[in-house]
């Protein structure tokens, strides 16, 4: 189920969409389901 606020991406293509609108079902490009896409981690600043 898409989240709110979350970026998901296609492996296949690198399409990359920002959920605006949760609701129930999954996020599909080129025939597979999309992926979460994870936030970076920020490097440190030590």
């Amino acid at each position: 189920m898409p989240q709110l606020g979350k970026r998901y991406f296609c492996e296949e293509c690198g399409t990359e969409v920002l959920c605006n609108k949760p609701g129930s079902g999954e996020l599909h490009c080129c025939e597979k389901n999309m992926q979460l896409k994870e936030a970076k981690p920020l490097p440190s600043s030590d």
